[in-house]
């Protein structure tokens, strides 16, 4: 089957250049759910642009009958991000001009929806599709606004504009799944909200992490937080209702690097996702085996952050994906201490069981820089 290939205006630079994003749709003969994905939203996170290609390209080879619904891919999703450079360095987290991180933007209704036990209690004996048609055109209806500020003569700021972009393709959507790597050197795994455990586990990847503190201005955040605050209204109010609408960060490996483990684990795991949840329906998926999967989840809540406690250099330290025990030795700081004395070595041992799955790409550390993430 063939997409639709739509190209979208974002931003006209000084020099009169334009940056654009472009959106391959892919529309099924059969109508059904709409999936939403999206990559390299900070401009060190290239592996996801490698998986989208190779998601065109199976879907070119399969027939629209095999597709119920439709599924939008949006490759370098930041080309402000992805273009920055610093030496031979990509970094291109945040926007330099507003000093804002790219992934902590985002509109999120619940903070607009002062109404909600109101709205809640008007839906009570309804289906739940129908409450969800309801929600979402109050949510649509409230986005609109945005576009009203980015139309008028004193407009909006860039990354404000830029977000209500990446919203608008996806704020009608059903399944929602971003893909980032991590900024250093990190395993695959993903994130996910409550009470999604076992669609987690479709994605078949041996790690998964909780989002249990956050704030909504992450993407993926914004598009289900809405969603977690009505399904929590209602239970308060005595009805236990989840809604089939889906969000996911998918972690692929190290910046800067096309992993091909990483890129094919992605590829088996949203192919198994969508044939799970009847979007696609291809020769042997969904896996068997995803039910009985074994995979581990942890939460945000209980990450532990390593960092130097001194300046100096990283020597000795564990490998990323090591898992450890309270006590085992995680890494050495040699210190050049510049206090008239020899050079020093400062060991750091671990205070916690638990996975090393993060660790930072620069070895020269300043104190109170990062060094390691463990997952408890």
């Amino acid at each position: 089957m063939q997409p639709i290939i739509e190209t979208i205006s974002l931003r006209q630079m000084a020099s009169g250049d334009r940056l654009f994003l472009q959106v391959y749709k892919f529309i099924g003969a059969h109508p059904g759910k709409k999936v939403y994905i999206q990559s390299n939203l900070h401009g060190a996170e290239i592996a996801g642009n490698a998986a989208i290609h190779q998601l065109i390209e199976f879907l070119l080879t399969i027939n629209d009958t095999d597709l119920a619904g439709e599924i939008w891919l949006v490759p370098v999703c930041n080309p402000m991000g992805v273009n920055e450079r610093s030496h031979h360095f990509s970094p291109g987290r945040y926007c330099v001009y507003e000093a804002k991180d790219w992934n902590r933007i985002f509109w999120d209704y619940e903070k607009e929806a002062d109404d909600l036990v109101a709205f809640t209690k008007s839906q009570l004996q309804l289906n739940r599709e129908v409450v969800r048609l309801n929600y979402l055109t109050t949510i649509k209806e409230k986005f609109a606004k945005i576009l009203e500020k980015i139309n008028s003569p004193v407009g909006l700021a860039y990354t404000e504009q830029f977000a209500y972009k990446l919203q608008s393709l996806s704020i009608d959507a059903d399944y929602l799944i971003d893909l980032h790597s991590s900024t250093n050197q990190a395993i695959d795994y993903l994130y996910y909200f409550r009470n999604r455990e076992d669609s987690a586990k479709y994605f078949l990847l041996d790690w998964g992490i909780l989002l249990d503190p956050y704030d909504g201005d992450a993407f993926d955040e914004a598009f289900i937080k809405p969603w977690l605050a009505l399904e929590a209204c209602f239970e308060k109010l005595g009805r236990n209702i989840r809604f089939d609408i889906e969000a996911w960060t998918l972690e692929l490996g190290s910046g800067m690097q096309i992993n091909p483990d990483s890129v094919n684990k992605a590829i088996l795991g949203i192919k198994n996702y969508l044939a799970h949840k009847g979007v696609l329906q291809i020769p042997e998926f969904p896996k068997e085996q995803t039910s009985d999967r074994q995979m581990t989840f942890s939460a945000t809540s209980k990450i532990i952050k390593y960092y130097a406690i001194a300046g100096g250099m990283i020597q000795s330290r564990v490998a990323v994906g090591s898992k450890v025990k309270r006590q085992d030795k995680l890494y050495q700081i040699l210190s050049f201490n510049k206090a008239s004395q020899l050079p020093q070595t400062i060991d750091i041992f671990a205070e916690h069981d638990g996975l090393v799955y993060e660790i930072s790409t620069n070895q020269a550390v300043n104190q109170g820089e990062l060094v390691l993430r463990i997952m408890q």
